[in-house]
């Protein structure tokens, strides 16, 4: 239940989608003849257009994010293993046609892949199942061992999880099927503004994990000003930007996690 009301959740209320529900609104108004709510619902859709296409409102809002994990400057010696966390695949192209095509958060496999290249002997976990409403597609743990093996990454190194539907399921899920030995050194990757929440859920499964952050999405030099990417981009930040604010709020308020914003021990 969980999963559905965040998705359905998320449907309506992110900017793009509430720009264009408000702008829905100012149009029935201006139709019944109410002329200042009209006015007051195209102001607001106006004002979530320009400030996510048009400021750096969004890099501002990931920066917190981005920065809370960097990657470590120095690694164990031995790594048992390296979870990648699913969300980089086109599940629906590539169940169509066959391929690994990568989204904008293609950059997680690419970075799993250079690492299990990096160190030989860790294996590879690819969580990530199909957690789409409306689309069919397929999951990206199904996906991801044509993508790996072309890579170089042998297929007997990976270790599929194609059942988790969030981040939540992908730590529980992962856990389950690794039962990580005190000692064990694995490391997680995945966007750099996915994980603080990914860190947080993983400590409360039980996984201790190293947090390995890629998909940078900001310079973390932006200040208060005009957008210094192009409009879609901006309000894309924006928009995952605050997804990300919620989901940790929710899932803090949830008992899922123990704290809105966890830090590096």
């Amino acid at each position: 239940m969980f999963h559905l009301l965040s998705k359905v959740f998320w449907v309506v209320a992110n900017p793009l989608s509430l720009s264009v529900l408000a702008l829905i609104a100012a149009l029935i108004a201006t139709v019944i003849g109410w002329r200042r709510t009209a006015t007051t619902a195209t102001i607001f859709a106006f004002l979530i257009l320009v400030i996510g296409g048009w400021t750096t409102a969004g890099a501002l809002i990931l920066q917190p994010l981005e920065e809370r994990f960097p990657r470590p400057q120095d690694l164990p010696e031995a790594i048992a293993g390296i979870i990648v966390l699913g969300g980089g695949l086109e599940g629906a192209v590539n169940k169509a046609r066959g391929g690994y095509e990568l989204n904008s958060a293609g950059d997680r496999f690419v970075a799993g892949a250079v690492l299990g290249r990096r160190f030989p002997d860790a294996r590879i976990l690819i969580s990530g199942g199909q957690g789409a409403l409306m689309l069919d597609g397929e999951g990206d743990a199904d996906t991801a061992p044509r993508l790996f093996e072309a890579l170089g990454i042998a297929r007997d190194r990976l270790l599929l999880e194609n059942e988790s539907r969030n981040t939540y399921e992908n730590a529980e899920f992962s856990r389950r099927l690794v039962d990580p030995q005190p000692g064990e050194a694995w490391l997680l990757v995945t966007s750099a503004f996915h994980m603080p929440r990914s860190m947080a859920l993983f400590r409360k499964a039980g996984f201790e994990v190293i947090a390995w952050s890629v998909d940078y999405r900001t310079t973390g030099e932006e200040g208060l000003g005009l957008a210094q990417d192009n409009a879609f981009d901006s309000l894309r930040n924006m928009s995952i930007g605050i997804r990300e604010w919620i989901g940790l709020a929710a899932y803090y308020m949830t008992g899922r996690i123990e704290t809105v914003l966890p830090a590096p021990r």
